[in-house]
Protein backbone atom coordinates (compact mmCIF):
# COMPACT_ATOMS: atom_id res chain seq x y z
CA UNK A 1 0.00 0.00 0.00
CA UNK A 2 1.58 3.41 -1.27
CA UNK A 3 1.76 5.83 1.80
CA UNK A 4 0.81 8.73 -0.49
CA UNK A 5 -2.61 7.85 -0.02
CA UNK A 6 -3.27 6.50 3.46
CA UNK A 7 -3.46 7.89 7.19
CA UNK A 8 -2.39 5.00 9.89
CA UNK A 9 -4.15 4.77 13.03
CA UNK A 10 -4.09 1.69 15.66
CA UNK A 11 -7.53 0.65 16.72
CA UNK A 12 -7.63 -2.36 19.55
CA UNK A 13 -3.51 -2.79 18.75
CA UNK A 14 -4.38 -3.46 14.99
CA UNK A 15 -2.91 -1.01 12.38
CA UNK A 16 -5.19 0.01 9.88
CA UNK A 17 -4.83 2.49 7.05
CA UNK A 18 -7.08 4.85 6.03
CA UNK A 19 -7.89 5.52 2.53
CA UNK A 20 -10.21 7.75 0.66
CA UNK A 21 -11.42 5.66 -2.45
CA UNK A 22 -13.87 6.77 -5.03
CA UNK A 23 -16.11 4.11 -3.33
CA UNK A 24 -15.64 5.89 -0.24
CA UNK A 25 -16.39 9.35 -1.91
CA UNK A 26 -19.23 8.50 -3.19
CA UNK A 27 -20.42 6.78 0.18
CA UNK A 28 -19.69 9.94 1.95
CA UNK A 29 -21.45 12.41 -0.58
CA UNK A 30 -24.44 10.03 -0.35
CA UNK A 31 -24.50 10.45 3.37
CA UNK A 32 -23.17 14.23 3.39
CA UNK A 33 -23.97 15.52 0.02
CA UNK A 34 -20.46 15.79 -0.59
CA UNK A 35 -17.01 16.45 0.79
CA UNK A 36 -17.32 19.75 1.55
CA UNK A 37 -20.20 19.49 4.13
CA UNK A 38 -18.84 16.82 5.92
CA UNK A 39 -16.65 19.62 8.13
CA UNK A 40 -19.70 21.10 8.93
CA UNK A 41 -21.89 17.82 9.80
CA UNK A 42 -19.05 16.92 12.07
CA UNK A 43 -18.57 20.36 13.64
CA UNK A 44 -22.68 21.05 13.51
CA UNK A 45 -23.64 17.53 15.00
CA UNK A 46 -26.44 18.14 17.09
CA UNK A 47 -25.35 16.38 20.40
CA UNK A 48 -22.48 14.13 21.22
CA UNK A 49 -23.78 10.88 20.54
CA UNK A 50 -24.56 11.78 17.09
CA UNK A 51 -20.88 13.23 16.56
CA UNK A 52 -18.96 10.24 17.71
CA UNK A 53 -21.19 7.95 15.66
CA UNK A 54 -20.35 10.00 12.52
CA UNK A 55 -16.82 9.85 13.43
CA UNK A 56 -16.88 5.85 14.61
CA UNK A 57 -18.60 5.38 10.64
CA UNK A 58 -16.15 7.63 8.73
CA UNK A 59 -13.28 5.63 10.74
CA UNK A 60 -14.72 2.48 9.95
CA UNK A 61 -15.65 3.80 5.86
CA UNK A 62 -12.09 4.62 5.77
CA UNK A 63 -10.46 1.69 7.28
CA UNK A 64 -12.71 -0.69 5.43
CA UNK A 65 -11.35 0.77 2.21
CA UNK A 66 -7.56 -1.18 2.36
CA UNK A 67 -9.20 -4.87 3.80
CA UNK A 68 -11.83 -3.91 0.66
CA UNK A 69 -8.03 -3.22 -1.73
CA UNK A 70 -6.51 -6.06 -0.17
CA UNK A 71 -9.41 -8.87 -0.47
CA UNK A 72 -9.71 -7.95 -4.23
CA UNK A 73 -6.16 -8.41 -4.98
CA UNK A 74 -5.63 -11.76 -2.45
CA UNK A 75 -9.44 -13.23 -3.44
CA UNK A 76 -8.36 -16.35 -1.74
CA UNK A 77 -7.81 -15.23 1.48
CA UNK A 78 -9.77 -12.24 2.47
CA UNK A 79 -9.71 -10.40 5.76
CA UNK A 80 -12.50 -9.37 7.70
CA UNK A 81 -14.25 -6.23 7.55
CA UNK A 82 -13.89 -3.85 10.47
CA UNK A 83 -17.56 -3.12 12.55
CA UNK A 84 -18.47 0.28 13.89
CA UNK A 85 -19.50 -1.90 16.94
CA UNK A 86 -15.52 -3.20 16.97
CA UNK A 87 -14.64 0.47 16.52
CA UNK A 88 -16.84 1.68 19.43
CA UNK A 89 -15.68 -0.78 21.65
CA UNK A 90 -12.33 -1.10 20.74
CA UNK A 91 -11.57 2.60 21.03
CA UNK A 92 -11.77 5.37 23.86
CA UNK A 93 -13.17 8.39 23.80
CA UNK A 94 -9.98 10.25 24.39
CA UNK A 95 -8.59 8.87 21.15
CA UNK A 96 -11.73 9.99 18.51
CA UNK A 97 -9.48 13.65 18.56
CA UNK A 98 -6.67 11.45 17.33
CA UNK A 99 -8.91 9.67 14.79
CA UNK A 100 -10.13 13.03 13.18
CA UNK A 101 -6.82 14.15 12.63
CA UNK A 102 -5.97 11.01 11.04
CA UNK A 103 -9.63 11.50 8.84
CA UNK A 104 -8.75 14.90 7.85
CA UNK A 105 -4.74 13.84 6.55
CA UNK A 106 -6.82 10.62 4.55
CA UNK A 107 -9.34 12.87 3.48
CA UNK A 108 -6.58 15.47 2.12
CA UNK A 109 -4.12 12.79 0.84
CA UNK A 110 -7.21 11.40 -0.93
CA UNK A 111 -8.25 14.52 -2.65
CA UNK A 112 -4.91 15.96 -3.18
CA UNK A 113 -3.70 17.48 -6.84
CA UNK A 114 -0.45 17.86 -7.63
CA UNK A 115 -0.32 21.10 -9.95
CA UNK A 116 2.76 21.65 -12.16
CA UNK A 117 3.48 24.78 -13.57
CA UNK A 118 4.97 24.83 -17.42
CA UNK A 119 7.13 27.47 -18.90
CA UNK A 120 5.25 28.68 -21.41
CA UNK A 121 6.08 32.10 -23.16
CA UNK A 122 3.07 32.73 -24.29
CA UNK A 123 1.76 33.49 -20.49
CA UNK A 124 5.07 35.27 -19.51
CA UNK A 125 5.34 38.58 -18.19
CA UNK A 126 7.38 40.93 -20.46
CA UNK A 127 8.84 43.87 -18.22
Amino acid sequence: MTTDRNTTITIGGDEYNLILTTKATKEIAGRYGGLENLGDKLLKSENFEMAIGEIVWLITLLANQSTLIYNLKNRDNPKPLLTEEEVEILTAPSELATYKEAITEALYKGTKRNVESEADPKNAVVE
